[in-house]
Parts: structure tokens; sequence; C-alpha cells
């Protein structure tokens, strides 16, 4: 297989190497028309996507997309422009365009480039790009057997919202003037299956998914279907509880939400904008004494590890959070400067956080709680960041003696994201992978549930 899949690598290789081309003529054009700085950056990807529903082909879509996108700098005037031709003479164009914005602008004393000491010069290889078959045939017959075997598992699974599939490989170029220049390959295979499943006259959706970087990877279309249909048939019987204030678990595959909005509250554009709960924050303890949260960009293989942020700076290992005390924010070099700090590699995104965890499993995690809730749902955007409030809907389990009683739907959760994370109690070992934040399921004191 891996023989097979050489002819495709060097493919892109070759693609990578002509984009990194077109970027250098564009820097040296810029430089040539008196920028006094400027960057540019693409990212392009090709694959298949597909969906199948009750059996049938819903959908077939190849795709290949990517823009060139073109920052000129005019002293702290800034100019933008993007291109999906690469050719030379777009290429000027959209320089060209960049310059006439940028004379048009206000000055912005933070704008510019990331520093150039920060650049990444020593870029690693992550082993992030693993192409897979993209034929509409395979791609279709990965789907249709997930589909297929899912609705063949239960007489109450009566019906589908379908099943999907989609392969991308492709590419990230970075560079500015700066002298810095660099890409890596890079590819994303998945595939989900989503059930209806009907008890009486009450009926329940729900579904399951799988993502990596290889398809060797991917859970088999066996597996997701049979995650989907437990999914789906644990939900029938559900019904609502009284309104209470009971300890809560946010189940692995939503608790990563729950860190995703300590992300935003920690990133730099909240921050200086003082639309932060956790402004300020720096250096006090905001997370149990026993809890830390370690980045780690360069770990092989991984869906958010990444050689160099948006700006070309280098990633590296950090401490997020070291026993409880926040050590640091999150910030674009536009951030840094707002605050007077040094930017930390953080544009674009965060890059693989491990989320520390106490060797208990979820039905571990559901004895120490005792009675409460389990979430496995969330829905709703009632998060306020500015003062930590949430306020979101969910569905899940009754928890009582630490065994799941009942399944519960058309309830509300609700607390305060400062007071939430303080007062975690315990995280599952049972770490979801998919996501950018690995954290297993997430154990609160309490939460007030509005029900009945």
């Amino acid at each position: 297989m891996e023989f097979s899949l050489k002819p495709e690598i060097a493919e892109l290789q070759t693609e990578l190497a002509e984009v990194k081309q077109a970027v250098a003529d564009a820097l040296a054009y810029g430089e040539k028309l008196g920028a006094s700085a400027m960057e540019c950056a693409l990212t392009r990807s090709r694959g298949i996507s597909v969906e199948t529903r009750l059996g049938e082909v819903e959908t077939v879509e190849f795709n290949k997309d990517g823009a060139l996108g073109i920052t000129l700098y005019k002293g702290q005037q800034k100019g933008s422009a993007s291109t999906t031709d690469l050719s030379a003479q777009a290429i000027r164009a959209s320089v060209e365009k960049a310059l006439e914005i940028a004379r048009y602008t206000s000055p912005d004393p933070f704008a510019g480039l990331a520093p150039a000491e920060l650049m990444a010069r020593d870029v690693p290889e992550l082993d992030l790009c693993h192409p897979g078959d993209q034929s509409a045939d395979y791609a279709l017959a990965q789907a249709l057997q997930c589909e297929r075997h899912a609705l063949a598992l239960d007489e109450r699974i009566v019906n589908s919202d379908g099943a999907s599939y989609s392969s991308h490989v492709g590419y990230r170029v970075y560079g500015n003037s700066h002298g810095f220049l660099d890409g890596y390959l890079q590819s994303r295979h998945a595939m989900s299956c989503s059930l209806i499943g009907k008890q009486g006259e009450a009926m329940q959706r729900d579904y399951a998914y799988t993502v990596a970087r290889a398809t060797a990877d991917l859970e088999s279309p066996e597996h997701v279907a049979e995650q989907a249909a437990h999914e789906t048939l644990a939900r029938l019987g559900a019904r609502k509880i009284n309104t209470a204030k009971v300890p809560v678990i946010f189940r692995a595959d939503v608790a990563n939400s729950l860190f995703g909005h300590f992300v935003g509250a920690i990133s730099g554009g909240n921050l200086y904008r003082k639309s932060s709960f956790l402004l300020d924050k720096l250096g006090e303890v905001v997370l149990p004494d026993w809890l830390t949260i370690k980045e780690t960009p360069h770990l092989s293989g991984a869906l958010a590890s990444s050689p160099f942020d948006h700006e070309g700076i280098a990633t590296s290992d950090r401490v997020i959070v070291d026993k409880g005390v926040l050590q640091s924010y999150l910030l674009t070099s536009y951030a840094a400067r707002k605050m007077q700090m040094t930017p930390t590699g953080h544009a674009g995104g965060i890059h693989t956080w491990q989320v520390s965890q106490s060797e208990q499993s979820l039905a571990d995690l559901c004895r120490t709680m005792g009675t409460g809730l389990l979430v496995t749902e969330l829905m709703g955007q009632g998060v306020n960041l500015v003062n930590g409030d949430y306020s979101r809907g969910a569905a899940g389990f009754w928890v009582e003696n630490g065994e799941i009683q009942y399944p519960v739907e058309e309830i509300t959760i609700a607390g305060n994201l400062q007071d939430m994370l303080r007062t975690i109690i315990a995280i599952g070992n049972d770490t979801d992978m998919r996501h950018g934040v690995r954290t297993g399921s997430v154990l609160l004191e309490s939460m007030h549930v509005a029900g009945n």
C-alpha cells in the first residue's frame, strides 16, 4: 500500500515546490513595488466527499480548492488580495491590487508581520500526509457498507439521515519578507453515520464518526455503524427530569467544547478587547490544582499538529496550565503588540492540547458522582465569554447510585464557566483523540439543570 502511494506523494511535493516558487515570486514583486513588508499564504486541498441515504447514493463531490492570500504593508497601512490563479500574471495583478488597497487604508500601529526572530527556521517532519483511495467507487463502498450495516442491526432502527465518507490531501505554504518560506503536506479522512430509532411513537436520532490523518487509522465502517446504532438506541425512552442542582459529567466527546470555551477566553482577540472572563488571570489559579494542560504541536500524525503557525512562528511544546495556574495566553502577533507581550504561535488555533486525567473510566466517574447528569449532547450557543455565563440545551442520561438509569432530553444546563472550570472534580481516561483538545470525560461538582 505504501509503495502505491509514492507517486501521489511525489506529485504533491512537486506542487508544493511550485507553489513555494510562486510565493517567492510574489514576495519579490512586492518588494520591487516598494512594500515595506509582505506575507503570502496558501492552503490547498483536493479530494472527494460522498453521502448516501437508505442505501442509495445521495451526492458525490470532487473538489480542489485553495487561494493564495497576499497581505502587503506600506508602513502601518495594510492591503490584502487573493487569487486562485497562480500564473505569474495573476499573482502580479493581485500584488498590485493589495498595494492599491493599502494606499487607502488607515494606518494601524499594531499591524505588521510577526517578529523575524520567532520564525520557524527548522521545520520538523510530522508525518501529516497519508493519501488514501479517492475513487468514487471506494468512497461510496465505505459509506454504503457503513449505513447498510447500521440499518440491519436492530428493527428499532427505522430510518437514516445518511452516511458520509470524505478523503482530502493537500498542503499549506507560508512565506513573508523576513525571508521565511516553507510548507508541508497534510491529509484528512473521515466517515460518519446518522440514524433514527423508534420505540412506540417516540423517535430519536444520533450519530457516530471517525476521523484521522491516515485511512488505516479510521474505525471500520462496521464499528462506526454499531456505535451510531448504540448511541441512537440508548436514547429511546428519553424523558425530562425535575429541575435541580446536581453534579454533571460532560462525556469525552462533548467535554472538548468546555475547554474550547477556555481556549476562547485566553485568546488574544478576546483579551485585548476586554471581552473575556479570564482577563488579567495570567499566573493565577483558573483550574483545580491537580490539573495540567500541555500543548504538543509536534506530535507525529496528530490532527492538530503543525510545525509553524499561520504567521510562520515556530510551534513548540508549551505548558498552558500548570497545576491549575494559567501559564500562557494564546497570542497572534497583532494581539501581542496590542497587549505589549510576545506572540505565542497560535495564529490559526491551538496545536494538540493534552489534558491531564485521573485514570478513572467513565463508569468510575459515574460511581464517583453517585447521582447526577451525564451529558452526551449539547445544543445552542448560550455562552457569554465576557462574564462566563453558560446556558445550553442538553441531552444525556440520569445517573443514580453510580449507574445509568434512563436517557433524558429537553433540559438546560447552566452555570458560570469560571466556577465550572475551578470545580472540576475528575477527568476520565476515555480520551477522545478526534479533537485539538484531547480530554476524557469531565466531572463537575454541580450545575443547575432545568427540566420540569
